[in-house]
């Protein structure tokens, strides 16, 4: 990712304004941001899980592998649903009940690094097992989207992609070839819907992520590979705009009525039954689609290809493991983000979620190539067939504006 130097000035203006006005409305109190303490690398810690719930199960095996190896050292498990974690994270800080180790995204990792809420990870990282061993193009991401120079403040720890999911089964059946393009996208959603019989070629996402869904689906379509035309955002470029205007026309056409409200579990639960043609969605419901289907009903792939030859698609957020400044034990904290990005427990998290591994050792593990959407994720952002529109993550309230303010509850 690059930013250019009036970005970075916007960039850091924000930062430093939000950084202003969190000390101000906090004064009072412990706002979460102490210097905190190395501790004595024993006892317990606490770590919230950024998306608690779908991860839980892989998240306890890598804790359980971790006691084993540090019998001294006990961790708490806290699952944080994924809808509520930022603002999670903002009352913890403003009340001073934050956790040791946190999963912290690089949507909303500006905003904690704003509020001083964050321990400064670059030379723990070289002076342990991970320095050389984190991708590094997750690596810059994380760099970028903290607003502070080449300073990180998180442990890459995976990449998400978008894809697009769509039943081979159903398409066979239709003799409709593979939706790789955007022209071959909008004639399946047609040919798919019989809405008389419960039949959709298409389903959107109306409820929550449903702003990022259809950001990606304007550019995907228009071409346009940069957020920023100098000052201006050019999401609302008549190209963007007429992009848009099309893929919500699908509404109610093409897509079930109730798409209005849906979030991604309900999509996932219609396309696994059957009901759904195609769904838009990251890689994290490979899982869920492979145990419902097998590998022989469905297929994903990146965004589809646009009129000019090219795909476009905006960036996904870097996952990570942040360490606190309040933490009274940060050496003990510190070892269970090392172990939980080394080769093994990062190439076990991320199988069990379909997602790209930070660990570059856990970038080459066999399953990888097994899993042909995250293969085909992979190769898309890194063998320069793919234009990325990088999003403004750097600026503070981007997860807000993007997400909770607008929304529907």
């Amino acid at each position: 990712m690059n930013i250019s130097k009036t970005q970075r000035g916007r960039a850091a203006a924000a930062v430093s304004l939000a950084a202003v006005l969190a000390l101000t409305a906090t004064a009072c109190g412990d706002d979460g941001s102490g210097s905190g303490d190395e501790g004595s690398g024993k006892g317990e810690i606490t770590f919230w899980d950024n998306n608690g719930g779908p991860r839980t199960a892989v998240w306890k095996e890598i804790i359980q592998d971790f006691e084993k190896k540090y019998p001294d050292i006990k961790v708490k498990y806290v699952p944080i649903p994924i809808a509520d974690v930022q603002s999670k994270y903002d009352t913890a800080i403003a009340g001073g009940g934050v956790p040791d180790v946190g999963g912290v995204g690089t949507a909303y990792l500006a905003n904690m690094v704003s509020q001083e809420a964050l321990e400064p990870l670059g030379d723990r990282i070289k002076d342990s097992s991970l320095n050389g061993k984190l991708v590094e193009g997750m690596v810059e991401s994380v760099k970028d989207a903290a607003g502070r120079d080449d300073e990180m403040y998180t442990v890459p720890t995976s990449a998400n992609n978008g894809a697009l999911w769509y039943r081979t089964d159903l398409f066979k059946a239709a003799g409709l070839e593979a939706p790789t393009t955007w022209a071959k996208f909008y004639e399946a959603a047609g040919k798919l819907t019989d809405a008389k019989n419960n039949k959709f070629g298409y389903t959107i996402r109306g409820g929550a992520g449903s702003i990022a869904q259809a950001v990606d689906a304007a550019y995907g379509q228009s071409g346009i590979t940069e957020f920023w035309n100098g000052d201006t955002t050019t999401l609302n470029d008549p190209k963007n705009v007429a992009a848009l205007e099309k893929y919500v026309a699908l509404y109610k056409k093409a897509t079930p009525s109730a798409d209005v409200n849906n979030d991604f579990t309900k999509m996932v639960a219609q396309f696994d039954t059957g009901t759904i043609g195609m769904l838009s969605h990251n890689l994290g419901s490979y899982q869920d689609h492979l145990k419902a289907l097998g590998k022989d009903k469905f297929a994903g792939i990146p965004n589809p290809v646009g009129d000019g030859g090219t795909r476009v698609q905006v960036s996904n957020p870097v996952d990570g493991l942040g360490l606190f400044k309040a933490s009274k034990n940060k050496t003990a904290a510190w070892k269970f983000i090392e172990f939980a990005a080394s080769h093994e427990s990062n190439s076990k998290w991320n199988e069990s979620a379909g997602a790209i591994p930070a660990n570059t050792e856990a970038a080459k593990d066999p399953w990888i190539s097994e899993a042909a959407p995250t293969e085909l994720a992979a190769k898309a952002l890194t063998d320069g067939s793919t234009k990325i529109v990088q999003l403004p993550y750097y600026l503070p309230d981007w997860n807000n504006i993007s997400k909770a303010d607008n929304e529907p509850e």
